[in-house]
């Protein structure tokens, strides 16, 4: 069963890539969605027979790869409980993606090649979660890679597409630099990249040491950071986050792909999968800590100015990531995959609900030209909603019933808490995070749903009212810089129109786990006594940690739920009641706004670091080295050459035979004396 959950989506991708426009739309879609809902349909029995402790972890062999002297790679897939949540997410979430792109790429022309990138993306995550050892963890790595490639950059016609793509392939590769050094380094050490044998021998390298760029370093730690390095460019941890925002420019089932089961999950996954490497090393774990609050913060703040609906969520998902990571680094692994788990139903539910938004108004996507849409389009109103209640963390703390969120991101902190040292400032960022999430999430739900509609300022809606039809290629993104400084009330004659069904299944279906997700599993997954049977060692658990993160104080549990109906209270008055808020706040903190809006600056700051110096050298290596040396020296030099020598001896060429003759003859004399001298 495991074999086939895994290669069907690789032959549906095959089918549909292959037979293309030959095959048509129909029956591409028919082949890749058919293909992930029976992936999908087998994966939720193996994880609710590890859920009911029904279920032992094993491997399925499926053949040797590579043997080179003591180097043993073998093809095998590994399933365990970690194996069996990443398969419910992954194949859940696609195949509803998959479902939703029926209605979303209608009028999209290379369907085929659309559904058989998304089923290409889905074979590389199934993979990447069942590898058994580093070399296939890898090949499933960079298979995410290059399918998000192929995605974002779906509309290749469109220039900021194809920038973007190539932002996302380039800075993951600075992030898969060091996965790979990592790899290197644990073989080096360990002998072998069998990821059980690895986790099997990493407890007997504490204390150990290794030499690295001149220096000696202790060798978990320098294995660990590696590693580190690749999840913080798969999950877009701050330092190498800047392509997660700009993948936006791919069409939306590509976003909520990408951010919400796939390949930004990749990077915890792998943390949460070596945790017992990392259990080795307080120093990374510190790290880990360290870039995941962090990330939580800066991703928040961003989120708070952004305007692009799409942007919006996609910082969220920047700053979720931020806290699975903290949780990760304080040892609370169960607690990092619970929100993986969660977050995967509500972000998905997010972006498809925003790409419905979309739908409804036309390709606009700037939430400033939105306004009274709950009427319009309810049932996306709602889901959305629902999404939004999971995403806060809305719930009763001492009762312990809310949505999703409230159970998996206030078992983070409590648990960040519970940690003590670097755990306690985690939880305070997290704390000040949460507050923020809770302001941009439903300042999104105001502004597109509530309030009067300012439909008649938005280009795209004046170029529907007036016939015009954008394809794909054409469609603009506003970024909070538009042509309209001051939107004006008015319909303009247009009217918002709900989603065809095939968007709105999943919607629903999406729901459901938003707000039941975290009710249902919680106690498997954090509870202390039921996540040792649970995960059965699949990652290190730490029962203890889990014990006193339910023990915390109460002031400790009621933080986020105090945060989170302050960010909605602000939310609700600035964005409702007193509208001119927004516009005092940034005529008063100008700077602070502008710095926000910038995303604190990062893209040109590296503009001026590393973009601009490598064009230079760039630049100097063609102009210096291409063509003023190899070029002249080399075939356009040697062409010269034979045109300088053909002028010379074209002159030889009178057309008298006397001359021909003189030619043979001193020839024929040169030809008789070197034969005399021999």
């Amino acid at each position: 069963m495991i074999q086939l959950i895994v290669l069907l989506p690789l032959l549906a991708a095959a089918i549909a890539g292959l037979g293309n426009k030959a095959l048509g739309k129909l029956p591409a879609k028919i082949v890749t969605t058919g293909a992930l809902f029976a992936s999908c349909a087998m994966s939720w029995p193996i994880f609710l027979a590890f859920v009911t402790g029904h279920a032992e972890p094993y491997v399925a062999p499926v053949f040797t790869w590579i043997q080179s002297g003591s180097f043993d790679a073998q093809w095998a897939l590994r399933v365990d409980t970690m194996t069996a949540v990443m398969l419910v997410v992954i194949t859940s979430v696609s195949s509803l993606v998959h479902l939703y792109s029926w209605g979303y790429m209608e009028e999209e022309p290379d369907q085929p090649r659309f559904f058989a990138y998304l089923s290409l993306f889905t074979f590389a995550m199934l993979m990447l979660v069942t590898a058994n050892n580093l070399l296939q963890m890898f090949f499933g790595w960079e298979g995410v890679g290059l399918a998000s490639y192929l995605l974002i950059g779906f509309w290749f016609r469109k220039p900021s597409a194809n920038a973007a793509a190539i932002k996302a392939f380039v800075v993951n590769r600075v992030g898969d630099l060091g996965f790979m050094m990592g790899i290197f380094g644990t073989y080096l050490v360990f002998n072998t990249i069998s990821i059980p044998e690895i986790l099997a021998a990493a407890p007997s390298m504490a204390g150990s040491t290794i030499g690295f760029l001149g220096y000696r370093f202790d060798t978990m730690t320098v294995l660990c950071l590696l590693l580190f390095i690749g999840a913080m460019g798969k999950s877009a941890q701050l330092g190498l986050h800047t392509w997660l925002p700009d993948a936006m420019e791919g069409p939306t089932p590509v976003s909520a792909l990408i951010h919400a089961a796939t390949m930004v999950t990749a990077g915890v996954f792998m943390v949460c999968r070596l945790s017992p490497m990392f259990e080795v090393s307080p120093t990374a774990l510190h790290f880990v800590t360290i870039i995941g609050a962090a990330t939580c913060l800066f991703a928040a703040t961003v989120g708070t100015v952004q305007n692009d609906i799409k942007r919006v969520i996609a910082y969220s998902t920047c700053s979720q990531l931020g806290y699975m990571f903290f949780a990760a680094g304080v040892g609370a692994y169960g607690a990092a995959m619970f929100h993986l788990f969660t977050h995967a139903f509500f972000k998905a539910l997010l972006f498809l609900g925003a790409g419905s938004v979309i739908h409804a108004m036309h390709h606009e996507q700037d939430m400033r030209y939105y306004g009274g849409l709950r009427k319009e389009i309810p049932i996306t109103f709602w889901t959305m909603t629902l999404g939004t209640l999971a995403i806060t963390g809305v719930g009763l703390p001492l009762v312990g019933v809310g949505f999703a969120g409230f159970y998996s991101k206030d078992g983070i902190l409590e648990a960040a808490y519970a940690s003590g040292g670097a755990g306690v400032g985690a939880y305070l960022v997290g704390v000040f995070a949460a507050l923020l999430t809770s302001f941009y999430s439903w300042r999104l739900v105001f502004l597109t749903f509530f309030g009067k509609p300012r439909w008649a300022a938005s280009e795209h809606i004046q170029h529907a009212v007036h016939g015009h039809h954008e394809t794909p290629e054409e469609e603009t993104e506003h970024d909070g810089h538009g042509h309209h400084d001051h939107p004006q009330t008015g319909t303009a004659g247009y009217h918002p129109h709900e989603s065809p069904w095939v968007m709105l299944i999943p919607l629903v279906v999406l729901s459901l786990g938003a707000v039941f997700a975290g009710f249902a599993f919680h106690d498997q997954f954090i509870g202390p006594e039921g996540g040792i049977e649970f995960w059965k060692g699949a990652l290190a658990f730490d029962s203890h940690l889990m014990h006193a993160a339910h023990e915390v104080p109460t002031w400790v549990k009621f933080g986020p739920f105090t945060v989170m109906l302050t960010g909605l209270v602000i939310a609700m008055l600035a964005y409702l009641k007193f509208t001119d808020w927004p516009r005092r706040f940034v005529a008063t903190f100008g700077a602070l706004y502008q710095f926000l809006l910038n995303k604190w600056y990062f893209d040109e700051l590296y503009n001026v670091l590393f973009v601009k110096p490598a064009f230079a050298i760039g630049r100097f290596f063609w102009k210096f080295g291409d063509v003023g040396f190899i070029d002249r020296f080399g075939p356009n030099g040697l062409a010269a050459l034979v045109v300088q020598g053909n002028k010379v001896t074209r002159r030889l060429q009178s057309g008298y035979l006397y001359t021909y003759a003189l030619v043979m003859l001193i020839g024929l004399a040169a030809a008789a004396t070197w034969a005399m001298t021999r």
